[in-house]
C-alpha cells in the first residue's frame, strides 16, 4: 500500500514501517497526481515515540510539504509552520564532514529553514 499523504507516511512509520520507503512511495504517488490533499492533513508527531530520529522526521515532513507546495503552486499547509517541525541543531543527510559544505549550499530553502541539510535532489525519484 502506497501512502497517499504525508500524514499516512507518519502513521505507517509509527506502526513500524520504514520512514524512507514510505516517503519514497508517497513521492511516487504525489508526482503521478500532485494535489494539495496529500499535504494538507497534519501528520502525527514522530518525536514522542522515536526521540531524536522522530524530531528529524517531523521536520523533514514539513520541509517536504513546503517544497512540494511551492513547486506545484499549492497553498502551504498551516501545520508546516509549527515550531515542533524545525530542529534547533543542524542535521546533515551525510555523516561525512567533507560533504557538509555541499549540503549547506544545495539544500532547498524549506529544508534549510528547518535546519535540515540535504542534497538538492533529495525529493527526486527515478
Amino acid at each position: 500500500m502506497r501512502p497517499k499523504s504525508l500524514a499516512e507516511v507518519a502513521r505507517l512509520t509509527l506502526g513500524g514501517h520504514s520512514f524512507d520507503l514510505c516517503l519514497g512511495d508517497f513521492l511516487d504517488e504525489f508526482y503521478a497526481l500532485p494535489q494539495r490533499g496529500g499535504l494538507e492533513e497534519r501528520p502525527p508527531l514522530l518525536s514522542p515515540a522515536l526521540g531524536d530520529l522522530g524530531r528529524v522526521q517531523d521536520a523533514y515532513l514539513a520541509a517536504v510539504a513546503e517544497e512540494l507546495a511551492t513547486k506545484f503552486h499549492l497553498s502551504l499547509p498551516q501545520w508546516t509552520s509549527s515550531a515542533s517541525r524545525a530542529l534547533r541543531t543542524p542535521w546533515f543527510a551525510s555523516p561525512l564532514a567533507s560533504l557538509r559544505a555541499v549540503l549547506i549550499l544545495e539544500s532547498p530553502p524549506a529544508f534549510r529553514a528547518r535546519n535540515l541539510f540535504v542534497s538538492e535532489n533529495a525529493l527526486s525519484r527515478v
